[in-house]
């Protein structure tokens, strides 16, 4: 059997896709959402990294979507060591923040992790019960190089998400280097856990892994970060300066014979555009699926909209 592969963005609300990308009748969070759904079947919920989502929040994507749509949530920072404020935290588990570092960020204590691991593993509850959810994208920073320690925290980190399936993406060049990449791989197969490859500039600084096409489990997983290196370690602008590239055709061709390859030995294959300048995922995304299916690299289609109005 051969997988379609589902091609989605890396977030569905950004304001400037909302500006160019959606028509004006899409008004509010639900319209917009649902007509998202009538493009493409999956998506990566990326406001769940500054703050940890509420499962009513969680409920109403599920209700506005259909059948067969994926929602692909990435961790809340804390969670892939990553600095939070204390204000980004629940109300309630603020209290428990007992020392903050020098720029107020929270310098968490393992309790407190654990809180945070347990609370977002309950927000998903109610995708997961709608068979809606795919996998949670642990995204691991530059400052995660590989060592005992940093496995041990990965996996301590699988572990209090389970039975969720994890995806984990390194942004440290170290971990697929030529000497670290089967033992790096060999780790995340051996526990289950999803790689995540990705397409990203071709930058010499570590903050960037290699692009290495690979799968750990059934689940194939590529995420497109754009190729523009003039922005990457630009400092100070915003997030979407990193990832503002729209691919040329030649770029994106790339990686029609890798997908098809992953598609014949996964069974699930996923394709999720990062670019996030106005409309560069969705732009992104249709172009890549009009190559793929040129290719008669199979591909699915949008399910369609969900039952019921928006009123």
């Amino acid at each position: 059997m051969t997988a379609s592969v589902r091609l989605g963005t890396c977030s569905w609300a950004d304001q400037s896709l909302i500006e160019a990308w959606y028509p004006p009748t899409a008004r509010t969070a639900e319209a917009r959402l649902r007509h998202y759904a009538e493009h493409f079947d999956t998506v990566e919920v990326n406001s769940s990294y500054y703050a940890i989502p509420e499962a009513r929040t969680a409920a109403r994507w599920a209700e506005r979507t259909p059948d067969g749509f994926v929602f692909h949530v990435k961790a809340f920072g804390m969670m892939t060591g990553h600095r939070v404020l204390p204000e980004q935290l629940p109300a309630d588990l603020r209290p428990l923040v007992t020392t903050v570092t020098a720029r107020g960020n929270v310098d968490p204590t393992e309790k407190l992790v654990d809180l945070v691991f347990r609370r977002f593993r309950q927000a998903l509850e109610p995708l997961a019960a709608a068979d809606r959810l795919g996998g949670v994208l642990l995204q691991y920073g530059p400052s995660v190089a590989p060592s005992p320690d940093a496995l041990a925290f990965i996996e301590r980190g699988a572990a209090l998400l389970a039975p969720y399936e994890v995806l984990v993406e390194f942004r440290q060049r170290d971990w697929l280097s030529q000497d670290n990449r089967a033992e790096t791989l060999g780790f995340l197969r051996d526990r289950g856990l999803t790689y995540v490859a990705v397409d990203a500039p071709a930058v010499a600084t570590p903050n960037v892994a290699q692009t290495v096409v690979a799968a750990t489990t059934g689940t194939a997983y590529v995420r497109f970060h754009g190729r523009n290196a003039a922005t990457w370690n630009v400092s100070g602008g915003a997030a979407s300066d990193r990832f503002d590239h729209y691919y040329r055709d030649t770029e994106l061709a790339e990686w029609v014979e890798p997908l098809r390859e992953l598609s014949r030995t996964a069974t699930r294959v996923y394709a999720m555009f990062n670019t996030n300048n106005g409309d560069q995922g969705p732009v992104n995304t249709g172009a890549l699926r009009d190559l793929l299916r040129a290719a008669e690299v199979p591909v699915t289609g949008a399910p369609g909209p969900a039952q019921g109005t928006l009123w």
